[in-house]
């Protein structure tokens, strides 16, 4: 199968997720071509991206009126959707609106490809890009739809129009499955979660843990309850828990953590690393003991699915406490494969890193039952093959339709 895999920018290194599906499904013998609509590299693992440059836009100044006067019907489809439709932001209405000039401008490229299959791993620029492409060229598309996709102001502009119109439309979390079942028939929405190519070992339990890991992964952003956390860590501090936490992410509230933390006295023991690689995220969670995930729902509505680094610390051991929030309770069944408290109640986190520190056996059966879920379900190779049938599946009742 050739597949034109479309993404807003490859790679990125907190969406290592879209990296080992690629592996994966080269492994399986798809022929892939990757477009990246805003930046990126150059290749990736031997592979070339066609890196969409914004100069290319100007060709929309003779293609678009060439499309108005020889393909009117398609121009007023495309056009009626637009103006009945609200976009929720402007980022929103100019990222969708170049994933559309996109499509106008690499139309006869794309006819030149003819690929089996658009597979849009977004729902904002890469599946209107995808939307577009099958209005002029005719050709199927499938849609990624997930959390932010899904949650963040309602939804993406035109998500329901997108998601209409392409053959298939992959999520990969229980609580994104719900929302967009109210809108998408379930023959062509599939729930298949992402994966790892590469299990990490899966280390053994600290016999000393007087000073406990903690780690954090996650981009300093608000729906990842950083106010909380500092709490919590201010929280252990006072009730005598000896600690070391390091957190890991970039984002638009490191300042304002930086400050907090200084504030509350919690600057020795509580370490902003920064954004790190894979391989260095990796060999933080081989230190850690513990993995906090504090997520809330923001106040756009904005939440996480299951954020990768839960089945990427599940698998290495290290206990994960989380919120309650979103895809999360999907992996960690409380007190079973992992820990769930409430951000608001600081003193049951405290309660439940003292157990982890002080009760080897409960912290080896969360660690176990964490591994076991992972080897479930998260198989990089296993889910990519069941996304890649699904597309099969797709294209070939759309053949027959």
């Amino acid at each position: 199968m050739r597949i034109l895999y479309v993404t807003t920018t490859f790679p990125v290194y907190s969406e290592t997720f879209l990296q080992r599906e690629v592996h994966a499904l080269r492994d399986l013998g798809v022929e892939l071509t990757i477009m990246s609509l805003h930046r990126g590299d150059a290749e990736f693992d031997g592979l070339e991206i066609d890196r969409f440059s914004k100069w290319e836009l100007l060709a929309l100044i003779w293609r678009l009126p060439l499309i108005v006067l020889m393909r009117f019907p398609v121009f007023r489809k495309w056009f009626k959707e637009l103006f009945t439709h609200r976009p929720p932001t402007g980022l929103s209405f100019w990222a969708n609106m170049l994933g559309m000039g996109v499509a106008v401008v690499r139309e006869p490229q794309i006819r030149s490809m003819n690929p089996d299959l658009v597979h849009c791993v977004w729902s904002a620029d890469p599946a209107s890009f995808g939307w577009v492409t099958s209005l002029l060229v005719g050709l199927p598309f499938s849609v990624g739809a997930h959390a932010y996709d899904v949650f963040d102001r309602g939804g993406d502009w035109l998500l329901r129009t997108k998601t209409r119109e392409a053959i298939l439309v992959h999520t990969s979390t229980e609580s994104a499955y719900s929302r967009l079942v109210d809108f998408v028939p379930e023959k062509k929405l599939k729930l298949i979660r992402r994966g790892m190519n590469q299990f990490p070992e899966f280390k053994l339990l600290r016999s000393e843990r007087e000073v406990l890991r903690i780690i954090c992964v996650a981009r300093l952003v608000e729906k990842k309850g950083f106010p909380y956390q500092i709490e919590i860590y201010a929280a252990l501090r006072d009730a005598g828990v000896a600690f070391e936490a390091r957190i890991i992410g970039e984002g638009e509230l490191r300042n304002e953590i930086e400050e907090e933390l200084c504030k509350r006295g919690l600057d020795d023991q509580v370490f902003l690393k920064g954004r790190l690689s894979q391989a260095e995220t990796m060999k933080e969670l081989a230190w850690a003991d513990i993995l906090f995930h504090t997520g809330v729902i923001g106040s756009t509505g904005d939440r996480d699915g299951l954020p990768n680094v839960i089945p990427e610390a599940m698998a290495a051991g290290v206990v994960v406490v989380a919120s309650p929030i979103s895809g999360v309770v999907e992996a960690i069944e409380d007190d079973v494969s992992g820990i769930l408290r409430d951000v608001n109640d600081p003193g049951a986190w405290v309660s439940e890193c003292q157990r982890i520190q002080h009760e080897d056996a409960f912290s080896e059966r969360l660690r176990e039952e964490g591994r076991a879920w992972v080897d479930r379900e998260s198989v990089a190779s296993r889910n990519s093959g069941k996304l890649l049938y699904a597309m099969e599946e797709c294209l070939s009742s759309d053949k027959k339709a």
